[in-house]
């Protein structure tokens, strides 16, 4: 299925993953179109949970996919599919600064074309 969608040059696949150890958070992102890797990148956060630090990934991985032209999908692959779905529960917690600016990109990407579409995959680490 992921192979089927590398071969529209419209889908970007986003894939995230994170861990903690000793207190510090190591967030890794890989951005490919079209088969090839766009962008991988590393970030390193001390004293964060790991529900910020993969809403923090979600929120960069989002923010640089959606400005590319042309890209009509968007689809994350993710261990935490649980905290992707924070992003769309608009109740009050603790990690809104990440959602609204998620949700902020979003607005905009769904704005330049209304069939756009981002979808959430779980994949087990």
């Amino acid at each position: 299925m992921v192979l089927k969608s590398f071969s529209f040059p419209f889908t970007v696949i986003v894939v995230t993953d994170i861990s903690i150890k000793n207190n510090i958070a190591t967030s890794i992102l890989y951005i490919h179109i079209v088969n090839s890797p766009l962008i991988k990148t590393l970030h390193y956060t001390a004293f964060v949970m790991s529900t910020e630090a993969e809403l923090f990934v979600i929120r960069y991985s989002i923010n640089q996919t959606y400005i590319r032209e042309n890209i009509s999908k968007i689809i994350v692959v993710t261990n935490f599919i649980h905290v992707a779905k924070k992003i769309f529960n608009l109740s009050l917690h603790s990690y809104q600064v990440h959602t609204v600016a998620i949700l902020s990109d979003l607005c905009c990407f769904f704005a330049s074309n209304q069939n756009n579409l981002i979808e959430f995959w779980k994949c087990s680490s």
